[in-house]
C-alpha cells in the first residue's frame, strides 16, 4: 500500500506540473485561434506539429522505456552506465538528424506545400531533436524520484514559451506595428527547447559517462519494438492531421479544416493531461514494483487491478465535466471554430480509450514481450488509414475522429484479451464497465433534457457530475472511514 501512496504523490507532482503547464499552453489556443481567425493559418500550425510528434519518436526510438527497463535490469547493475550510454546514444541521432534535416529544409518545405517557408522546417528540426535528447535527462529524474526537479524545468520551459509567444505575437505588433505571423510560433518553440536544454546541464553532468556496445546492443534489442509500438502509437494521433490535407480535393479548404479541428482537439486537453500524468509516474512504478520483493505476485497483480479501476473511474469523470461544462469551455477557442465541438466528445473518449491501453501494457512490458505492443499498434494504425480514407472524403474531421476512436477502441480490446491469457491481471471488468455505461447515460441524458437556458444547463450538468461522483464512492469507499482512507 506505500508504493500506491508512493505512486499517487507522484502522479499528483507530476500531474500539477503536467496539469499547469498544458493548461498555460492552452491558454496560448485563445490566442492563436483570436489572432490567426483564418483558420487555415491555424491548420498550417496543426499539421507541422503533426509530423514533429512524428519525428520525436523516431529520434527516442523507445530508448526513454528501455533506459527504465535496463536501470532495474537483474542483469545489468549500473544504472550510471545504462544512462550515459542512453545520452551518448540518442544525443548522436539527435545532432545528425537536426543537421540533415536543416540543410534539406528547402527541400521539404517545396514537399510539404510550404515552399516559401523553408525557416518553418530548420527551427522545427533543431527543436525537435533538442526535445528528443532532452527527453533522456528527463527520464533520469523519473528513474531518480526526483518530480520537483523535472516538473520545475517543465515548467520554466513552458512559462517562457508563452512568454515568446505573446511577445512575438502581441507585444511586437503592437510597438512596431508588423504583422503576425505564425513562424514566430516556431521560433518561441526553437528558443524554449534550447534553454530546457541549458537547464538540464546539472543532470548531464550528473554521471560518470560510460558507453557500453553491448548493453546498448540488448537495450536496441528491446527498445526496437517499443519505436514501432510508439511510431504506430503516435501515428494513430496525427496521421489524420496529416492525411486531411491529402485527402481532400481543395488544398485550402483541406488546411480550414484542419484549423478547426486541431482547434477543437485543444478542448480534449484535459483528458491528454491526465494521461500525461499518469503515464509519467506509472511507468517507473511498475517496473519497481515488479522487481521490489516482500509481496506477492498476486499482491502486486491485485495493485495493478486498482489502479486500474481508479484510472476508468476517474477518466469518465473527466470526460463527464468536460462535456457537461463545454458551453464555457468553448470561449478557450475563438467563435470561427466553434463548428468543429462536436468532435470533443469523441475524442475524449478515444484518447480514454488510449489511456486503458496504455494502462493494459504492463503485460507485454514486463514480461520482455513488446513486440506485441507492436502488432497491436500496426494493426490500429491500419485501421485509422483505413478509416480517414473511407470517411474523409464524406465527412472531412469527423471521420478523423470517428477513426481514432475506433482504432484505440480495438487496441484497447485486443490487449485486454490477449493479456488475459499472457500475463493474466484480475481486473474488475465488471466495474469498468459500471463506470462506463453510468457516465455514458448520465452524459445521454443531460442531452435530452437540457434546454436554451445556459445557467440552468450547467446546474443540471452539475448534478449529473455529482451523481457519477456519489456512484464511484458508493462503490470504491464503501465501509471505509476518513481514517482508514487516510491511512492508505
Amino acid at each position: 500500500m506505500a508504493s500506491l501512496k508512493s505512486l499517487v504523490k507522484d502522479t499528483a507532482v507530476y500531474g500539477v506540473s503536467s496539469i499547469v503547464g498544458r493548461l498555460l499552453n492552452w491558454l496560448l489556443v485563445p490566442i492563436y485561434t483570436y489572432t490567426f481567425t483564418q483558420t487555415g493559418e491555424y491548420g498550417i500550425v496543426t499539421n507541422l506539429y503533426s509530423y514533429v510528434a512524428v519525428v520525436l519518436i523516431l529520434l527516442t526510438y523507445g530508448m526513454e522505456t528501455g533506459f527504465f527497463r535496463f536501470t532495474n535490469h537483474e542483469r545489468w547493475k549500473s544504472p550510471s552506465q545504462v544512462y550515459t550510454t542512453t545520452l551518448i546514444t540518442v544525443g548522436a541521432t539527435s545532432v545528425i538528424f537536426a543537421i540533415i534535416a536543416s540543410l534539406f529544409s528547402p527541400a521539404i518545405a517545396r514537399a510539404l506545400d510550404y515552399g516559401d517557408n523553408p525557416q518553418y522546417i530548420w527551427m522545427m528540426a533543431i527543436a525537435v531533436a533538442a526535445d528528443a535528447f532532452t527527453s533522456i535527462p528527463f527520464a533520469y529524474l523519473r528513474y531518480k524520484k526526483r518530480p520537483y526537479r523535472f516538473a520545475s524545468v517543465k515548467l520554466i520551459g513552458i512559462g517562457l514559451n508563452i512568454a515568446l509567444n505573446l511577445f512575438f505575437i502581441k507585444v511586437c505588433p503592437w510597438l512596431w506595428g508588423i504583422t503576425p505571423e505564425i513562424g514566430y510560433i516556431f521560433l518561441a518553440n526553437l528558443i524554449c527547447s534550447l534553454a530546457t536544454l541549458l537547464l538540464l546541464l546539472p543532470e548531464l553532468r550528473a554521471e560518470r559517462y560510460s558507453f557500453s556496445g553491448k548493453l546498448l546492443r540488448e537495450m536496441l534489442g528491446y527498445s526496437l519494438p517499443l519505436l514501432i509500438l510508439g511510431l504506430a502509437g503516435i501515428m494513430n494521433q496525427t496521421i489524420d492531421k496529416i492525411l486531411l490535407p491529402i485527402l481532400e480535393s481543395d488544398h485550402d479548404q483541406a488546411m480550414s479544416e484542419l484549423g478547426i479541428y486541431g482547434a477543437c482537439y485543444k478542448v480534449a486537453v484535459i483528458m491528454v493531461m491526465f494521461l500525461q500524468a499518469f503515464r509519467f509516474a506509472y511507468e517507473p512504478f511498475v517496473f519497481s514494483k515488479h522487481r521490489e520483493g516482500g509481496m506477492t505476485i498476486e499482491q502486486k497483480l491485485n495493485d495493478y487491478s486498482r489502479v486500474m479501476t481508479w484510472f476508468v473511474a476517474v477518466g469518465f469523470l473527466i470526460f463527464l465535466g468536460v462535456m457537461e461544462f463545454l458551453p464555457v469551455l468553448r470561449y478557450f477557442i475563438s467563435p470561427a471554430y466553434f463548428e468543429g465541438l462536436k468532435v470533443v466528445p469523441v475524442i475524449m473518449l478515444g484518447e480514454l480509450f488510449f489511456g486503458v491501453f496504455f494502462n493494459l501494457s504492463i503485460w507485454y512490458k514486463l514480461t520482455d514481450k513488446t513486440i506485441w505492443g507492436s502488432y497491436f499498434s500496426i494493426i490500429g494504425l491500419a485501421i485509422t488509414v483505413t478509416l480517414n480514407i473511407l470517411l474523409v472524403p464524406r465527412m472531412g474531421y469527423m471521420g478523423c475522429a470517428w477513426a481514432a476512436i475506433s482504432c484505440y477502441g480495438m487496441m484497447m480490446i485486443l490487449s485486454y484479451i490477449i493479456g488475459q491469457y499472457k500475463f493474466k491481471v484480475p481486473y474488475r471488468l465488471g466495474r469498468l464497465l459500471t463506470y462506463a455505461v453510468a457516465a455514458l447515460a448520465l452524459y445521454g441524458l443531460g442531452e435530452l433534457i437540457k434546454g436554451e437556458n445556459e445557467l440552468m444547463n450547467l446546474g443540471l450538468g452539475t448534478l449529473l457530475i455529482l451523481m457519477y461522483v456519489a456512484l464511484v464512492a458508493r462503490l470504491e469507499l464503501r465501509g471505509i472511514t476518513l481514517k482508514n482512507l487516510l491511512k492508505r
